[in-house]
């Protein structure tokens, strides 16, 4: 992926925040279609996006990788508060309201891949390049954060999909990772994110039939 600066920087953070919105409002609206109120009760159910900006992870890690003129950009919001104890099914709903927002970057990826792939049979030649760097710029993004929350590291949903699996003696390799996560997946951005971003452009070029530049 190429270095991301100047103007297309500011576009990036616009659709990574929207972006990590969607992805946390799936988490909250998942949560209480499975029985817990929480996110709903705290005014969470929204898509206004001052409801969910986390200061490091939606504003000053974006700034810090454009200004470094980095060829990646990932970010997150506030995670949506939701009580596990409220769920019908603890277990399942704890691995679904995981999931939620993995699917549902990997929903609006498939959708503006698809605009992408289909829109010259569709549309002919009035579509303009513009067209193509906003909706690939909004498959990428999403292709990231889909991607980057799968990893067992907390914060990010991999964590709790891992620890929905692993039996309760275990429970304090959890509490260790809780408690350092943030400096073990500054680790991973920094020295490992590099080994995992080809499979992003694998993805990128199945759904959209071309390849990322």
């Amino acid at each position: 992926m190429q270095a991301i600066n100047g103007v297309d920087g500011i576009f990036y953070i616009i659709v990574l925040i929207m972006s990590v919105v969607v992805h946390e409002v799936a988490h909250g609206y998942t949560a209480y279609l499975l029985g817990d109120n929480t996110a709903r009760l705290e005014g969470r159910l929204t898509l206004n996006p001052l409801k969910h900006l986390d200061l490091f992870g939606s504003i000053i890690l974006p700034l810090l990788l454009i200004l470094s003129h980095a060829n990646f950009l990932i970010g997150w919001a506030k995670p949506v508060p939701y009580n596990p104890a409220n769920l019908r099914d603890r277990k399942k709903g704890t691995l679904l309201v995981a999931i939620a927002g993995i699917i549902a970057n990997l929903i609006i990826a498939v959708f503006f891949g698809l605009l992408i792939r289909f829109s010259p049979s569709l549309l002919g030649s009035s579509v303009d390049n513009s067209f193509y760097q906003i909706t690939s710029m909004i498959v990428l993004l999403n292709l990231v954060l889909a991607v980057f929350n799968l990893i067992p590291i907390p914060p990010l949903d991999g964590s709790k999909v891992l620890f929905t699996f692993v039996p309760y003696r275990y429970r304090h390799i959890e509490n260790f990772l809780e408690k350092w996560g943030m400096f073990f997946l500054l680790f991973f951005i920094l020295t490992l994110w590099i080994k995992v971003s080809p499979i992003i452009s694998i993805i990128f070029h199945f759904i959209t039939g071309v390849s990322l530049i």
